[in-house]
């Protein structure tokens, strides 16, 4: 507060009054600066200084007349001011220059100030604070005259900081705060900044330094370890790099540099390359170091006193080296060495790879630091040329080798920014690589050869792959890349639909290009891009994939266009249809267009397409549009765009995903700023760029549009809306208070309103408009407030107290402070949140009267001033009311006085108000704070005491001592006796199975009140301990019994959302100790742990883990409390011993009752592995946790062998990261096995242990075997690398294919996959058929079944693949041509014969003819048999036989798909009549399958089939699970069959009309499944669009009740998506066939088909709204044309529209229309609201949900409106009664 003692005292000197004085801008000066200081955010900051430095300007003229003595208190206040001002570097230059600007002529002056500001630092105390050092660091770095001075007082400053960091190291104060990084940071600077200051100090014996010893000692103790903070030894590192830069000659600092590395590795020799590196001295330099002593100059340090290193030392050396040593020390020839050896290539480069291949928990720095090693080896090639006399990456280089080994190993590490370093890594070395070339004039460069060939051979799901592509490309050329890669496009376009793929697909994808264009000009290179890329580009366009599409537009579309403008042309001939995919593609390129090449105009035609996108049934093109309209650069809307915005945004505000709300919000958002902005340039006659005509652009339209969007936003926020539209409408709300008010929000860095904003409010409020603030809009925000959901009410709050006036109207704060404890007291957990949100808005909303009804006897003055923590008061008065009901009858609590409400509203008032915590830094209130803080923890503890004991009946204080949580049954009968005692009663009368309301009400009460518990004492603990000014609030005692409840809670409570949210509280809890400078509160959590270790590991007399779900939590929680930056002494103890403990042999005769420590340690264990706050650090300890769980799974305890696989499941998502994403179904992985095995080198033996193991000549089973095959099989090959060291692999692998259990054979299959490159596999394949046996030459079943599994496995392509080449396979396919007697029956084993016939099937194009017309033969005779009913050679039924028979008749159909035969179509026709259930079952099967190859023909002959059989099958309808597979392969062989065909209509009018009976019989009768009830509905309104005639009314009748009963919204989702499909197959035709006059009697149903689509548009399901908008679409387009040609599906809500149209048009004469549309009107039974108010019940803790809570009656009506409106005016007015 220095600062603002001086500004109070310049004030007073340059006042009215002072001698000085009056100096106005002098004061305005001095007012700015207060105001700097008092400002909390950056941006009012910033803005005070800025007016302090324009005003200083003016100022030092004036002052250069007054004397010293009456300039000197100016700038001392200036000066106090920068000194403050330490912390922040920007504010500290704005001050130096306003300090600069007043001392115009007076710089003796403020030299002598700055002198005397500096040595109060430095005089008075021997260890400088924080804050001191910031101001040292900054006057170094800032200021001139700060650096003089510490040039002129150099000795001073370097005791200063010697003490400093010693004290420091020391762990004083906190061994891993900011105070060391400051203090070696003012170290570093001061080497930095002032060399020639600091280089005699070092170098001189005259000159020698003692501090400067010191402190080197001190840096060095730092790299070895003893400063924690992996930052500050980094820092120090640097520091130590920099200091050796002062040496006079570079082979001293050289010299001195590798000292350093040799004394931290103790004795290692450097060797590189067959060179040696051993300790030399330089000559006529003293600095040959003694037996254990570093000598840097005259500088020494005796090595005993270095810590014992931990190996992160040499990382910390070789970064401060490469960061900013000089060349000439890293280049310099080392003494003592012949080889020409230097410290870059033969000391920096040896421990860059060591590193990178140790420290795995510092994975991100050591590639860091490889990455800064490329850069100076890039940086100092001649003088590396020179010294080394040749190159350094010759192609027999070890250098070469081991950095491409380097890169190709870690290319796929898991560590986020690791493989952006690779990339840039891979770029430098052939970068090097390529000046090498042209230095030295070698044209071969096989480099680039063999890097494109590895990269090449990789699997296309790899993103180590297309690192080095992107590099190689500049060299190579992008046609040879092609060429060698020809599926790379397509390869790209899939990883575009991959999340983590797509950078690099973007960067590779540029590259290309980029170097295409480069050959040509104009229309030349737009038809060079074509050839390769048109293609892919509009494939990615028209996706229907929202991933796909958008990475397309977002990352490939623009940059393309502003590369190649031409290619917009060509695009646009690729989207002229009307399909959805077609308008997506075309409105996205329009609107990348137009935001890459300006505004374009919107022609005739362009503007019904853009009208057309705009109601689309699809969100992404609806986006789009919208995208499309909002991107204009102008700052007005053109009159069209402003007519479609008001026509769509009415019709969007129901949109159900979150997504399309946040992207409404950011597109209205740019609109109204461009209109702002082009009114305030209009209103100030500064907008030339806009045309001034009519309404365009002028203020008014601004303010129409403006207040048309606001009375929209408001009138949506109505209690009978759904929660789409309120969040929608706030979402937009808050757009338009954000953008077009004057509110200023601090702590936003962009968006702030214009300092002009006030004339435009000014302008519209004259016109009556814009009253945001108005009091039904006010009420419409508070109604938000009793929402029933989260977002809504969060929303609602944020906006009433960030831009509404400051206070409530004080008619309104008694009814909402009643309303706001009525809730609180509600025991219902939504209602007690309403009461929290608005206890807290009224907190930040109150005034004197609000506070007066809190604290009637406190004065205003009082109230006013500290009126959060008179709230707070209030609230823990409530609360301990609450808390003595609960004390005297729990029940009754429970159900009037539940305590969560009020806990829920004290932690938003505590933790996310923030008055508060300005409140609590306040000297004034402190007493008051500490006494409630204290009070609130103890009133906290007692909660959880009574509530958790209550549950478990506790009785004596010995209870307390019970660890372990009550079981169900034990919380049962505890929760018994206090209704019973609660109720007066001694006994329950009758005992029900189901929980009681009274059951309910206190279960609620518990645990929900636990939850609040925790969240509020883990987040008070976070507030206060990080809040300067607030830390003494809670005081230790208060800590240790949060720590003791938070205990309590963990170990006694049963409930996961309890545990969650405590779990939350308490990991806060733990890392704001952990990381608080006392060692008494970081010993809590320390003490909490070694309690929970010794719990976890001695006696028990009950089970904890599984009565305790958050026990393992406690560790969790710890642990993730650490500071990830550092190292974590917790974790690895904690992890440590746990597996110390889990190893433990298991006792001769344990209780299963009871929890086994070792159990419990795989369960905590298993806990730590998914935690997502711990990250990469669990990476280093996977090894011996992997080996832990595979040796639990041979445990002969259940529980044991439970526990590991858990654990196993967890560290395989824990290593190989979550499933990416999903391409067609298959997943993308993206790690390969070598890249796994290069991460975890013993991890790979531990995995390739467990197979050898169960390799045959052992022992059957082997339990850890089928969890390494599944670890295995989930990776992916790596590149064609004979040495990897995953060919280790292959042995084991192929030999498990003689393994007796199927699921070995299976998963060795897989697993074969990543350990066979794809180049590598036709010779494996051809080696497994060369294995095949002889006829009469088989050994073993088993092991014939393997191969031939390994071989299927092998042949079947990868997801975005086209498979092996045929031509590779060739050999192969003869091979097995020679084996085909395992197709034969002569083969016994029907398993080996469907394996041989799926690996046969893989090579369709490979086998000659002959031998493929052998296959149909042999299946077709197969399946003739069977059809007889004899099955050659076999008198029993075989294991497998089944399978045999599927897998024939799938290749039936297969082959006839594929050859389009008609002889084998009539094959597979005939087998739908099989009598075999397998066979048409399969079938059936191979037609649903989505995977399937297209045949046309075959559909229709099946499509014909199946209609034939489908009245036979419904007749023996017995299978249920059959006539299901049925109807669903007539629906998927119908789909794509719009129209009947005359023959076929004719043909099938008799028995599809039956079929229809018996299925709407079966529908109305016999009750099926909701599976098969929907398929039947579907399937009887396809069969009605046949034909039917006068006669089938009835028909048609029963079918309309049907479809009514499926789609009410009680039924089935299924049932309601099937209803809304049979709109459109049926639904379309009955509208059709009435609207002539022909069929009448159609009307009625017409209307009930309209009236049920109407319900269906309003369904909550968004599925079912989808089909029901895709029926109202056809029938906007033409009725009764499904899918026809230009048929554009609108949205449901526009689809709603035109249905109502359609009956006010064709059906408004009829007298039963009116009356359907009176049934969408809301219904109120009001007899039944009354009785209710009349009976009084206590309310219910659950209400009853809606059967829909999508639909809006309300909405609805207002639609209606206007058409029952035309209804009366156009019907008779005998046909309205």
């Amino acid at each position: 507060m220095g600062a603002e003692r001086e500004a109070r005292a310049c004030a007073a000197l340059y006042g009215a009054a002072g001698r000085c004085g009056p100096n106005p801008a002098a004061l305005r000066c001095l007012r700015c600066l207060q105001q700097f200081a008092g400002s909390a955010a950056k941006r009012c900051r910033d803005k005070h200084l800025e007016e302090a430095l324009q005003l200083a300007q003016t100022l030092g003229k004036e002052l250069q007349v007054l004397g010293e003595m009456e300039v000197r208190p100016l700038l001392r206040c200036v000066l106090a001011f920068q000194l403050e001002a330490a912390g922040s570097s920007s504010a500290f230059q704005k001050l130096e220059q306003i300090v600069t600007q007043l001392a115009v002529g007076k710089e003796a002056v403020l030299a002598q100030e700055v002198g005397t500001l500096l040595a109060g630092l430095a005089l008075h105390r021997e260890v400088l604070s924080p804050e001191d050092l910031q101001a040292v660091c900054m006057f170094i770095e800032k200021s001139r005259l700060g650096r003089h001075y510490w040039q002129q007082n150099m000795a001073l400053l370097l005791q200063r900081l010697a003490h400093t960091l010693g004290y420091v190291l020391q762990g004083q104060p906190a061994p891993s705060g900011t105070w060391g990084c400051l203090a070696v940071k003012a170290c570093l600077q001061l080497f930095q900044t002032l060399p020639k200051d600091v280089a005699p100090l070092v170098w001189s014996a005259a000159a020698k330094n003692e501090a400067l010893q010191h402190i080197l000692g001190l840096l060095l103790e730092a790299v070895a370890g003893k400063a924690l903070n992996k930052d500050v030894r980094l820092l120090a590192g640097t520091a130590l790099s920099m200091l050796l830069n002062t040496a006079p000659q570079p082979g001293s600092g050289a010299s001195a540099a590798l000292t350093l590395f040799q004394l931290m590795d103790r004795g290692v020799c450097y060797a590189s390359a067959g060179k040696s590196l051993t300790k030399g001295a330089e000559r006529g330099q003293d600095t040959h170091p003694g037996a254990g002593e570093l000598r840097v100059g005259e500088l020494a340090v005796e090595a005993h006193s270095i810590p014992e290193s931990d190996g992160l030392e040499r990382l910390v050396l070789s970064r401060g080296l490469l960061t900013c040593c000089h060349s000439d020390i890293l280049c310099f020839q080392l003494e003592g060495s012949t080889c020409q050896a230097c410290l870059l290539l033969d000391v920096l480069f040896p421990t860059v790879c060591t590193l990178s291949k140790e420290q795995k928990d510092c994975h991100y720095h050591c590639f860091q630091v490889l990455l800064l090693w490329l850069q100076r080896v890039q940086e100092n090639l001649p003088e590396l040329w020179h010294l080394r006399g040749s190159r350094l990456l010759a192609e027999d280089a070890k250098l070469l080798q081991e950095l491409t080994q380097l890169l190709w190993d870690n290319a796929e590490a898991p560590v986020e920014g690791v493989s952006e370093i690779i990339q840039s890594s891979f770029k430098l070395l052939l970068e090097i690589y390529h000046l090498e070339c042209q230095h030295f004039e070698d044209q071969e460069r096989p480099l680039y050869q063999q890097m494109l060939q590895r990269a090449v051979s990789m699997p296309w799901q790899i993103k180590a792959r297309y690192m080095p592509l992107c590099a190689i490309v500049p060299y190579m050329g992008s046609q040879q890349v092609l060429d060698a890669c020809p599926m790379l496009p397509q390869q790209l376009l899939s990883c575009l639909a991959t999340n983590h793929l797509c950078p690099m697909a973007t960067e590779l994808y540029r590259a290309l290009v980029r170097q295409q264009c480069s050959q040509g000009q104009g229309d030349v290179q737009a038809e060079l891009w074509a050839q390769h890329w048109l293609p892919l580009l509009s494939q990615a366009l028209r996706s229907p994939l929202p991933i796909l599409h958008s990475n397309a537009a977002n990352h490939l579309l623009p940059w393309t266009l502003r590369q190649l403008p031409a290619v917009g042309t060509l695009l646009a001939a690729q989207f002229n249809g009307a399909d959805t995919a077609a308008l997506r593609a075309w409105v996205s390129l329009l609107r990348v267009q137009r935001s890459t090449c300006g505004v374009i105009a919107l022609r005739d035609e362009e503007v019904a397409r853009l009208r057309s996108c705009l109601s689309a049934r699809e969100e992404g093109v609806r986006l789009a549009a919208l995208g499309l309209l909002c991107s204009s650069p102008g700052h007005s809307l053109a009159g069209i765009e402003e007519r479609l915005l008001r026509e769509f945004l009415p019709l969007n505000l129901n949109c159900h995903t979150s997504a399309f709300r946040q992207l409404l919000q950011a597109a209205l958002k740019k609109v109204l700023g461009r209109l702002r902005d082009g009114a305030l340039a209009r209103l100030r006659g500064k907008d030339p760029r806009e045309p001034r005509g009519k309404g365009v652009g002028q203020p008014e339209q601004a303010v129409d549009f403006v207040e048309w969007l606001l009375q929209l936003c408001v009138s949506s926020l109505t209690p009978w809306a759904n929660y789409q539209r309120k969040k929608t409408a706030l979402l937009l709300l808050m757009a338009i208070l954000e953008t077009c008010t004057d509110t200023w929000s601090p702590e936003r860095k962009k968006g702030q309103p214009p300092r002009t904003m006030a004339t435009l409010l000014g302008h519209a409020r004259q016109s009556g408009c814009w009253d945001f603030f108005s009091q039904p809009n006010l009420l419409a925000l508070l109604g938000c407030l009793q929402d029933s959901t989260n977002e809504i009410r969060d929303v609602a709050s944020e906006l009433l107290i960030r831009y509404f006036p400051a206070a409530f109207p004080e008619t309104l704060s008694p009814a909402l402070l009643q309303l706001a404890q009525d809730a609180l007291s509600s025991p219902r957990v939504q209602e007690a949140e309403v009461g929290a949100v608005l206890m807290k808005t009224i907190l930040q909303k109150s005034d004197s009267s609000t506070m007066k009804l809190l604290a009637p006897e406190a004065s205003t003055a009082q109230t006013l001033a500290n009126r959060s923590l008179f709230f707070t008061q209030h609230l823990l008065r409530v609360l301990q009311a609450q808390l003595a009901t609960a004390q005297q009858n729990l029940l009754q609590a429970a159900a009037v006085a539940p305590m969560h409400g009020v806990l829920a509203a004290l932690r938003r008032c505590l933790l996310q108000v923030p008055e508060v915590v300005t409140c609590m830094q306040t000297a004034e209130s402190a007493q008051g704070w500490q006494e409630l803080l204290s009070s609130l923890v103890g009133t906290a503890r007692d909660i959880t005491s009574l509530l958790l004991g209550a549950l478990q009946s506790q009785q004596g204080p010995e209870a307390e001592q019970q660890a372990a949580a009550p079981s169900f049954a034990d919380m049962g009968n505890a929760i018994g006796s206090l209704i019973m005692l609660g109720k007066g009663q001694q006994e329950d009368e009758e005992e029900s199975v189901l929980l009681s309301e009274e059951h309910s009400l206190i279960l609620t009460c518990c645990w929900v009140s636990v939850k609040e518990v925790g969240l509020l004492l883990g987040g008070l603990a976070e507030l206060l301990l990080s809040s300067p000014g607030a830390e003494h609030l809670l005081p230790l005692a208060s800590l240790q019994t949060a720590a003791t409840v938070f205990q309590e809670i963990l170990l006694r409570c049963r409930h996961w959302g309890a545990v969650e949210g405590c779990s939350m509280g308490f990991t806060k809890f733990c890392a704001a100790l952990l990381n608080h400078p006392n060692m008494e509160l970081q010993a809590i959590p320390q003490t909490i742990l070694d309690q929970g270790l010794e719990a976890l590991s001695g006696p028990r007399s009950s089970s904890i883990t599984r009565r305790a779900a958050g026990f393992p939590m406690l560790f969790l929680c710890i642990v993730s409390g650490e500071n990830p930056a550092q190292a974590r002494p917790l974790l690895t103890r904690c992890i440590q011993m746990l597996l110390d403990l889990a190893t433990v042999a298991l006792p001769q005769d344990w209780d299963q009752t009871l929890d086994l420590p070792q159990v419990c340690a795989l369960h905590v264990l298993q806990t730590l592995v998914r935690g997502a706050g711990l990250g990469t650090a669990l990476l280093q300890y996977a090894t011996p946790m992997v080996a832990m769980a595979l040796r639990g799974l041979s445990s002969p305890c259940w529980a044991m062998r439970n526990a590991a696989i858990q654990l196993f499941s967890a560290l395989t998502t824990r290593l190989l990261g979550q499933k990416q994403s999903c391409i067609e179904g298959c997943l993308v992985e993206g790690l390969s096995l070598p890249a796994f095995l290069g991460q975890h080198p013993q991890l790979g033996a531990v995995l390739l242990a467990e197979l050898q193991a169960a390799m045959p000549g052992g022992p059957h089973l082997h339990p850890a075997l089928h969890a390494v095959l599944t670890l295995l099989a989930q990776l992916q090959p790596g590149p064609n690398d004979p040495s990897s060291p995953s060919t280790h692999f292959l042995e084991p692998l192929l030999e498990l294919a003689g393994s007796p259990i199927y699921a070995i054979r299976a998963m060795a299959a897989k697993a074969l996959i990543p350990v066979v490159p794809p180049p590598q596999r036709p010779a494996l394949l051809l080696h497994l058929a060369q294995q095949l046996p002889a006829p009469g030459g088989v050994h073993s079943h088993n092991t014939l079944h393997g191969r031939l599994l390994q071989m299927q496995a092998l042949l079947a392509p990868n997801p975005g693949t086209e498979g092996l080449p045929a031509e590779a396979l060739h050999p192969v396919a003869v091979q097995l041509e020679a084996q085909g007697w395992l197709l034969s029956p002569a083969q016994r084993c029907p398993l080996v014969r469907a394996a041989f016939l799926q690996v046969l099937a893989l090579l369709p194009t490979s086998l000659s003819p002959s031998f493929t017309q052998s296959i149909w033969d042999a299946v077709s005779s197969e399946l003739g048999n069977l059809m007889l009913g004899r099955e050659p050679g076999c008198a029993e039924p075989q294991v497998g036989a089944a399978i045999l028979h599927q897998t024939m008749a799938r290749f039936a159909c297969s082959e006839a798909a594929q050859l389009a035969d008609s002889k084998r179509i009539h094959t597979v026709c005939s087998l739908l009549q099989h009598p075999h259930p397998d066979v048409h079952l399969a079938v059936l099967s191979w037609v649903t399958d989505g995977k399937r190859a297209e045949c046309g023909e075959l559909e229709r002959a099946l499509r014909l089939t199946v209609l034939e059989n489908l009245q036979a099958v419904l007749q023996d309808r017995g299978n249920k699970e059959f006539l299901r597979l049925y109807l669903e392969a007539l629906m998927h062989l119908c789909r794509n069959c719009p129209v009947w065909s005359q023959g076929v209509s004719q043909k099938l009018q008799g028995s599809a009309l039956a079929c229809v009976e018996m299925l709407l019989h079966m529908m109305e009768t016999e009750c099926p499944g909701p599976e098969l009830l929907s398929q039947a509905l579907c399937a009887a309104s396809l069969l009605l669009t046949v034909g039917f005639g006068d006669e089938d009314a009835l028909l048609v009748q029963r079918w309309c009740t049907v479809l009514e009963t499926c789609g009410r919204p009680v039924a089935d989702e299924v049932l309601r998506l099937a209803a809304a499909c049979s709109l459109q197959t049926a639904g379309t035709e009955v509208l059709r066939r009435c609207r002539g006059a022909s069929c009448p009697w159609l009307v009625p149903m017409a209307l009930r088909v309209i009236n049920m689509s109407i319900h269906l548009l309003q369904d909550e399901d968004p599925d079912v709204r989808h089909e029901a908008a895709g029926f109202a679409s056809l029938v906007q387009h033409g009725l009764g044309q499904p899918g026809g040609d230009g048929c554009i599906f609108v949205q449901g809500n526009v689809g709603l529209l035109s249905l109502l149209q359609l009956l006010l048009d064709e059906f408004g004469h009829h007298p039963e229309t009116f009356g359907s549309l009176l049934q969408h009107l809301p219904q109120f039974d009001l007899r039944a609201i009354v009785e209710d108010l009349e009976a009084d019940t206590p309310p219910s803790l659950y209400k009853e949900d809606e059967p829909n809570v999508f639909v809006e009656p309300a909405a609805l009506a207002q639609q209606l409106l206007p058409f029952l409106l035309q209804l009366v005016e156009k019907a008779p007015s005998s046909a309205l009664h």
